[in-house]
């Protein structure tokens, strides 16, 4: 890597080791990336992992998802997606219903308005995304989402 990364975080003693470097340039990247996209959401007042639950809840359809299926599928892990859920629910983007069968599973579903919220917000966000990951070119994106499987798959 480049002392590039030094520089940024203001580091003047070289790191302990490859894999340090290349963990904090992931975090920093990471922060970078989800610092742009919170701006792009901020006029919505969402945050990014609220985002993300919606996408998740569009994705499942009008079957639904428990709150423990919705949190088991976020891309950042939320200790407490259940008040994250209130949260959506008090501004009507998802609703919550009591399975008939099982009372204990409570199945959320995405509202017309969260449906909408996220059509208003899909072109900004695609846009977000080339404009910070389309410069380096499809064969390198394609290389940098490889090698992210792989080291996701050797920390399971």
């Amino acid at each position: 890597m480049t002392k590039r990364l030094q520089d940024e975080i203001k580091q003047t003693r070289p790191f302990g080791s490859l894999e340090e470097e290349v963990l904090l340039g992931l975090a920093r990247t990471a922060d970078v990336l989800q610092r742009g996209i919170g701006e792009v959401l901020k006029a919505s007042a969402l945050t990014p992992s609220q985002y993300n639950v919606l996408r998740i809840l569009r994705g499942a359809g009008s079957p639904g998802l428990s709150c423990s299926e919705v949190a088991s599928r976020m891309i950042t892990r939320d200790p407490d997606a259940t008040r994250m859920l209130d949260r959506l629910e008090a501004r009507h983007l998802v609703s919550r219903a009591r399975d008939a069968t099982d009372r204990r599973i409570v199945t959320t579903r995405i509202t017309e308005e969260g449906l909408s919220l996220l059509a208003s917000l899909d072109e900004p966000v695609e846009e977000h995304q080339r404009r910070m990951l389309g410069p380096i070119g499809a064969e390198k994106l394609q290389a940098l989402a490889s090698l992210l499987d792989e080291v996701r798959g050797a920390s399971r």
